[in-house]
């Protein structure tokens, strides 16, 4: 299987393309990701138009099972931080 893009070559495919520098691309970059937790902190989501949504989710406490031996124990309620892939995102992947 192919290995996927690391950051360096990420910041510097949009810095060619967009004809900036690579310090602006990251600042960017840092400046999207800051928004996308801030604002999924405060309201719950966060959408990226055409990629997906960043979704906290509160999840309910349940029974579950210890893999090695089998007992039963009660998982916790918890908050968890889904990533939901929209429809055109896997449509143009997936075509």
């Amino acid at each position: 299987m192919a290995k996927g893009m690391s950051k360096s070559e990420v910041l510097s495919a949009l810095a060619e393309k967009f004809g900036k520098s690579r310090k602006e691309v990251a600042e960017m970059i840092e400046a999207l990701v800051s928004l996308a937790y801030n604002e999924t902190k405060s309201s719950g989501e966060f959408t990226i138009p055409g990629l997906g949504k960043l979704q906290k989710k509160h999840r309910e406490a349940r029974m579950g099972r210890n893999p090695a031996t089998g007992e039963q124990i009660k998982i916790p309620a918890k908050t968890v931080v889904k990533f939901r892939v929209a429809k055109a995102a896997k449509d143009s992947i997936l075509a």
